[in-house]
């Protein structure tokens, strides 16, 4: 049985389980979850170790216990809207300088440890929401320099790389928000399975 983490923040956490990890929230790793099990029955043992509240310091900073002691291999990270978020609302951001070398250094660590580990890079997104329209100039130029910094890690180090900011801009052509997001943030039902959707079809590519 091969093992999956996902990594991230809020949007991957989603009211996870702490004591176990048989309880992966009710967002997008839930759903993959639950399309693989069906699928691949036995093929995967699927963990959730998303923190809400997470910037990519605060990833890094626990590489060790919650990536490298799990030795998974395959696992995904979708980070970097809360170094943005936490900055409009706490000052307490980290600028879009120190993310990528941080998130160089996270990968770097990850690499060197657990070279046969597969890793997929899903890059930040924003939605226009109540948390987010009064700084939307903010938001969406930072949340762009971001991603951005994301597909050039992935890049380096040869990584699949996931958009997301165009997908939710298409959908949000179809739908506005709140449709797909609850604030500009995290995702509602909808949001989670285009997530998911995203997810499984990059892992189609690796796997």
């Amino acid at each position: 049985m091969k093992t999956i983490l996902f990594q991230g923040d809020s949007i991957t956490d989603c009211g996870r389980a702490r004591d176990r990890d048989t309880f992966r929230g009710v967002g997008y790793p839930a759903l993959v979850t639950a399309k693989l099990n069906y699928e691949y029955p036995g093929e995967y043992h699927v963990i959730n170790r998303g923190v809400s509240g997470n910037r990519i310091v605060d990833l890094y900073a626990r590489v060790k216990k919650d990536i490298i002691n799990l030795a998974p291999d395959y696992m995904s990270i979708l980070i970097g809207l809360n170094d943005v978020w936490h900055e409009v609302n706490e000052k307490n951001g980290v600028d879009a300088e120190k993310f990528e070398k941080i998130y160089d250094m996270l990968i770097t660590e990850i690499k060197e440890a657990l070279p046969d580990t597969k890793i997929i890079i899903m890059a930040p997104y924003v939605t226009k929401g109540s948390a987010t329209e009064a700084a939307w100039d903010y938001f969406s130029g930072e949340v762009a320099k971001r991603a951005k910094a994301a597909e050039r890690i992935a890049k380096k180090h040869n990584l699949k790389f996931v958009t997301t900011q165009d997908k939710f801009d298409e959908m949000l052509e179809k739908h506005p928000e709140p449709y797909w997001t609850q604030e500009g943030v995290h995702p509602t039902e909808a949001g989670h399975a285009l997530l998911a959707g995203l997810w499984l079809s990059a892992f189609e590519e690796i796997k």
